[in-house]
């Protein structure tokens, strides 16, 4: 009898932390990246009982289990259609996500990187400028970037500020990017007056805003839930400007029925009463 392979379906490797309550990285990856008709593959950075945002939250670093977890799926001969990056919380960890990569990639596989960095114009507390020259390496790897506009400032040394961006200086920093070796490029968080900003850029010459109303305060896990749907839709085969109104809507529409519900920011979005309208 034939041995059955472990590489029948689509897969994705998500490479991030595992928050046990707060609605951010693998715990918003993995519902709306199986809801999406592919299988979700955590790999945990570290384990939190609730995200940083709280006053307080037990934490439980994974570097040093890693490698073997690795390894383990190694064994198994596992192959990737997507792998997928989030926040990452030591240089030793983006190193171990580029050895991933150089491990796992194949012809097929794409590179999604979410180079969770910053926000507001400054890095995390938690992020050096060791740390941030090691991002600058690894986004070389990335087949597409979504950087927030801090990020994006960060990774190609252009001084931030809050307003006033022209389509030509967003565009500008996207094809710097490119140049790293990214052809598919979001940049979002654009203050726009009442408006959020998403620049998409694509090597092929597509350059578009696209716009969405700003509803109400910043919450928790957004940006895990917008890298997960391009990721997805990615290796789906989806249009990648397509892809990323899907996401800004979805988002939109996940933050009113969260603003109606009263649940706090930190909280996240109610994303689960409407993940039926992803396809």
């Amino acid at each position: 009898m034939q041995e059955l392979s472990h590489n029948n379906q689509k897969k994705i490797a998500v490479i991030n932390d595992i928050s046990g309550f707060g609605r951010c990285s693998i715990t918003v990856a993995l519902p709306i990246i199986s809801h999406m008709k592919l299988q979700c593959c955590p790999l945990p950075t570290s384990i939190f009982s609730n995200h940083t945002g709280y006053k307080h939250y037990f934490f439980d670093d994974y570097t040093h289990n890693m490698r073997e977890y690795i390894r383990n799926w190694k064994e198994l001969g596992l192959e990737f259609d997507g792998i997928a990056t989030g926040f990452l919380g030591s240089k030793e960890q983006i190193q171990i996500v580029e050895e991933f990569i150089q491990e796992f990639r194949t012809e097929r596989t794409k590179v999604i990187i979410d180079p969770v960095m910053g926000d507001n114009g400054m890095l995390y507390p938690t992020y050096s400028e060791e740390m941030r020259q090691e991002m600058k390496k690894l986004v070389s790897y990335a087949d597409i970037l979504t950087p927030n506009l801090t990020e994006c400032c960060f990774l190609t040394d252009v001084p931030f500020r809050e307003t006033g961006w022209s389509r030509k200086e967003l565009f500008e920093m996207a094809e710097k990017l490119s140049h790293v070796g990214a052809d598919k490029i979001v940049i979002s968080g654009i203050a726009m007056g009442d408006y959020l900003g998403n620049a998409v850029y694509e090597t092929n010459g597509t350059k578009e805003m696209i716009r969405s109303k700003w509803v109400a305060q910043e919450r928790a896990g957004t940006g895990d839930i917008f890298a997960s749907i391009i990721a997805a839709d990615c290796v789906n085969q989806v249009d990648f400007t397509q892809s990323v109104r899907k996401a800004v809507g979805f988002i939109k529409d996940c933050m009113v029925i969260t603003n109606q519900r009263g649940i706090p920011s930190e909280d996240g979005v109610c994303f689960e009463e409407i993940l039926y309208r992803l396809k």
